[in-house]
């Protein structure tokens, strides 16, 4: 499956905010925003004017970025959103708030969607006590969420990342078991409930043309 391989640092400089890539290194004065906050590259401090066009594909980039979906699985997503009922933009945001690695990151299971894409790839994770290592399966509610009973090791990483992320909220739309260390999917979400400011109207403009 293609993913992106580059530098993550770099995709918050180039979006001129953080996109929280790096998991709890963004929160510490280590993260390369607030020490760069200028883009990357030889004209990054440049000042440019950024046409409607350019903030259209910058919100797409910016959301494409922190789910790590890749532009043609993100238009297939786009299509499926266009063809439900709802609102495009609304519904889009609920499907990429739905796949099982971001669902693993939200729940405090891992530190970054990154490191949730490779737990749930590595076949950590059962969902409804089936095994599931595609990291764009999407919950529905009513699903239960568990780490596998042999794998151990995995267990004490969940534990100690829970530990290191002690203040973040589970969002409403799921609910965790700290003692068994599972989640359960008790909503559907709802754009409040994404932790970031995205103005999904730009990429219905933009893929509406």
């Amino acid at each position: 499956m293609a993913r992106y391989t580059g530098a993550s640092c770099k995709l918050c400089r180039r979006q001129g905010e953080k996109l929280f890539l790096k998991g709890t290194r963004c929160v510490t004065d280590r993260c390369a925003v607030a020490r760069r906050p200028f883009p990357p590259g030889q004209h990054g401090k440049a000042r440019k004017k950024i046409s409607d066009y350019g903030m259209q594909v910058a919100e797409k980039q910016k959301v494409k970025r922190i789910y790590g979906v890749l532009e043609k699985q993100f238009r297939i997503y786009f299509k499926n959103a266009a063809r439900s009922k709802g609102v495009t933009g609304e519904v889009l945001l609920q499907i990429l708030e739905r796949r099982i690695d971001n669902v693993v990151f939200r729940l405090g299971f891992a530190s970054s969607r990154s490191q949730a894409r490779q737990v749930v790839k590595h076949n950590h994770f059962i969902v409804n006590g089936k095994p599931v290592n595609i990291p764009s399966f999407l919950v529905k509610q009513g699903d239960i969420i568990e780490i596998k009973k042999t794998k151990e090791n995995m267990k004490k990483l969940v534990k100690a990342t829970l530990e290191k992320i002690a203040d973040r909220q589970v969002p409403k739309w799921m609910k965790r078991d700290d003692q068994k260390l599972s989640g359960e999917i008790i909503d559907m979400p709802t754009k409040e409930d994404i932790g970031f400011h995205v103005n999904e109207n730009l990429i219905v403009e933009l893929y509406s043309k």
